[in-house]
């Protein structure tokens, strides 16, 4: 374990400056967007009403009032979610390629360590998910402070204030970044770790062979993610709608917790036996 932790420690201290710059670029880019969408409501506003001589009354009712949907749909708030999400999944592979391809190709350094080799697996996998984790904890700590930015700029008659919650039930794309349920965090993280793992399988295939390994990773994706959704398989297209959704979700959760553990082996022995110093 202290081993591990060593090396989970390590990994993150690595990807710090990339969390950080995407965090950068979330906060400046999300309240300029707060910001020039306010301005954008109150120019609207005040050309209807001072200009072309609209009522507040029909104003509103023509316009309706501004709430932070309207800064939550736009390009401002989810193009930085978008460009952290690429930001995670380009680190799932850099994580690893870089240290064949870097500077003195420390892999070898991590395979000589004293610890089992699977701790490495272990600690870049968990690093990714604390990556994500961080991401997700640092927009809800953002929409407070994006809101009362909004609430600072737009009158209040102008306005419909929402909850945090309220504002996360309203996107739909959102919901699978920031869960606002037990369940959800279950279903969304718990299906992404496992496509992590397939991924972190299908590297380590290909360093272990190369250009064979290019062929059996992407073998080994496709068939791990059809054991995966072979419930939904059975369901639609041999047993007609024969189980019930709860035993179908329970069927799907043995098929992943199967497909992670074959992918934790699997990387495991390429890591131990494939992979030599």
């Amino acid at each position: 374990m202290k081993n591990y932790l060593k090396l989970l420690n390590f990994e993150f201290n690595r990807s710090a400056k990339l969390f950080a710059v995407l965090l950068g670029v979330t906060l400046v880019i999300q309240v300029i967007g707060v910001i020039v969408l306010s301005n954008k409501y109150l120019s609207m506003a005040n050309e209807k009403m001072y200009e072309e001589f609209m009522s507040k009354a029909d104003f509103l009712s023509n316009f309706g009032q501004m709430s932070f949907m309207s800064v939550a749909g736009s390009v401002w708030f989810l193009g930085p979610i978008a460009l952290c999400a690429a930001g995670v999944v380009f680190y799932i592979f850099i994580i690893w390629y870089r240290d064949w391809f870097g500077k003195n190709t420390f892999i070898y350094r991590l395979l000589m360590l004293p610890t089992t080799r699977l701790n490495i697996f272990y600690a870049k996998i968990t690093n990714i998910l604390l990556l994500t984790f961080g991401f997700v904890a640092f927009q809800l700590i953002l929409i407070p402070l994006e809101t009362t930015v909004l609430k600072w700029m737009v009158p209040k008659e102008f306005r419909v204030d929402l909850t945090v919650k309220e504002i996360i039930s309203g996107m739909p794309g959102l919901n699978i970044f920031i869960p606002t349920s037990i369940f959800g965090v279950i279903v969304y993280y718990g299906a992404g770790f496992m496509v992590v793992s397939i991924l972190f399988t299908a590297i380590l295939l290909e360093r272990s062979y190369k250009w064979k390994g290019i062929f059996a990773g992407i073998i080994y994706s496709l068939i791990a993610l059809a054991v995966f959704i072979s419930p939904l398989f059975l369901q639609e297209f041999i047993l007609n709608d024969f189980f019930y959704p709860m035993e179908l979700f329970l069927m799907l959760i043995a098929m992943g917790i199967i497909v992670l553990a074959v992918s934790i082996w699997m990387s495991g022995f390429l890591l131990k036996k494939k992979i030599t110093v």
